[in-house]
């Protein structure tokens, strides 16, 4: 477990410095302010004017193998959430300076903001990403991880993340 912990922490890191250096590219792009030069991933979604800017200008495929590392969702998953085959993500992979396209950008974005979420209002990642796979009887007894393939299901997962967040159960 120790050994998880180091791996998520140094993950958690280069994320970080990802989204730093992209913050500031769609920043100096859009001739957009940020609030803070030192942005963090979990500040990233606090920003809703650099989340629109950064979901027209895309996002580069080294962040979002960042961004992959953090979320508990498979090369698969990946593919199914953003309706491509796992061939077209690894040909991606491989490009040089390959920008998802906005569409594929907002949802790879939306499912980083749902796992950011997540952990932070269970205890532990592995206790989120046990919910995420366990039917919920308040999503009408679909997985949580089920309806985070459209922006519906992620906004009604949201919504649950924040009554257990507040301590409201169905």
């Amino acid at each position: 477990m120790i050994t998880e912990e180091k791996d998520s922490s140094a993950s958690l890191t280069l994320v970080n410095k990802a989204i730093k250096r992209y913050a500031k590219s769609v920043r100096e792009s859009s001739k957009l302010s940020l609030r803070d030069k030192n942005i963090t991933y979990s500040d990233f979604f606090q920003d809703k004017m650099l989340i629109i800017h950064a979901i027209r200008k895309g996002l580069p495929y080294s962040l979002f193998n960042e961004i992959q590392k953090v979320t508990p969702f498979s090369e698969n998953d990946w593919a199914e959430f953003l309706n491509i085959s796992v061939k077209t993500l690894q040909r991606h992979k491989k490009e040089k300076d390959y920008y998802f396209k906005p569409i594929h950008t907002e949802k790879i974005i939306e499912l980083a903001e749902v796992t950011q979420f997540g952990k932070e209002v269970f205890d532990s990642a592995d206790q989120f990403y046990s919910w995420l796979n366990t039917p919920s009887y308040a999503l009408g007894n679909l997985k949580p991880a089920e309806l985070l393939k459209d922006s519906y299901g992620k906004e009604l997962v949201m919504g649950e993340l924040n009554r257990i967040d507040h301590g409201i159960f169905a």
